[in-house]
């Protein structure tokens, strides 16, 4: 078990407060502004932890309102909208000091057999045993990486990852905005389909936005542009022990509106799909600071 994998896991375990409100807490690790996996897996668990047992989450629908202050305690307030006979709805709002700062609809459903299908995950995949680790890659790329985007790579996580291709982090070229990256805990995850959720909404949020920007040769790293989440929606289709790599395929159909709209899949080392995820991200031009 990795540090970073050890404090995710504490950070997931919510205090209860009350009736329906949990308390979240955010690991202090220099970042301005809370990470946005971060409380998407902490408001899943505060829902969970409404919800009965024998009901996992099938899908979830995010708004980030306002920049959370990982240096403030998060209060998540649950909302009972719907018990049903197989499905129960429930609506989470995050706030800090008194403000909200993040809303999540989820929706649980009991165990049901029926049709399957899934659409395959990309061919030509590589295996991520034949990819550079994250050392390496900052190893090979480092001559062309800010500074401050190598000290972010080499900082130790919860998650790593492992690009397919290194063309994005090479070029400032204007390239298709597509994007296949292999990821993985750095620790084991609990054998509970609860966390397993939670973990999993935590990663869903990683690289999106980056995708976004390949259509114009552009980083979130970039110092003229704000580049911040928006919305998240996540559909789980099928559990998952996170024991393994999992391939995220990512594209973006669409940058408009000073927003940027990415897609991503989620596939198990056997080809099934995981979950699904859709997003859209703030990405306003702004003046470079002097």
């Amino acid at each position: 078990m990795s540090a970073a994998m050890d404090e995710l896991l504490e950070t997931l375990d919510l205090t209860h407060l009350e009736d329906n409100v949990f308390r979240g807490r955010s690991p202090q690790a220099g970042w301005q502004r809370v990470f946005g996996g971060q409380v998407i897996g902490q408001a899943l668990i505060a829902a969970q932890r409404t919800v009965a047992s024998d009901r996992f989450v099938h899908s979830i629908h995010c708004y980030f309102l306002r920049p959370g202050n990982p240096n403030v305690p998060i209060d998540y307030h649950v909302d009972t909208l719907r018990n049903g006979m197989s499905f129960t709805t429930r609506r989470v709002v995050a706030h800090q000091d008194e403000k909200p700062i993040f809303a999540m609809s989820a929706s649980f459903q009991i165990e049901e057999d029926g049709l399957q299908h899934y659409m395959p995950q990309p061919l030509n995949i590589p295996m991520p045993e034949d990819l550079a680790g994250e050392k390496a890659l900052v190893e090979q790329i480092k001559d062309s990486l800010p500074e401050h985007v190598r000290k972010y790579w080499g900082r130790e996580r919860p998650v790593e990852l492992r690009p397919v291709s290194l063309k994005h982090y090479m070029s400032k070229d204007p390239l298709p905005p597509l994007q296949d990256m292999w990821l993985r805990t750095t620790g084991d995850v609990p054998d509970s389909r609860v966390v397993q959720a939670a973990v999993l909404g935590y990663l869903s949020d990683m690289t999106l936005l980056d995708t976004a920007l390949f259509a114009h040769g552009r980083s979130i790293f970039d110092s003229d542009l704000q580049v911040a989440s928006l919305d998240h929606s996540m559909w789980f289709h099928r559990p998952n022990k996170l024991d393994d790599w999992l391939l995220y395929s990512q594209d973006s159909p669409n940058s408009s509106g000073a927003r940027g709209f990415t897609r991503g899949s989620l596939y198990a080392r056997d080809g099934s799909l995981v979950a699904s995820v859709a997003q859209e991200g703030l990405i306003r031009q702004v003046k470079p600071k002097i």
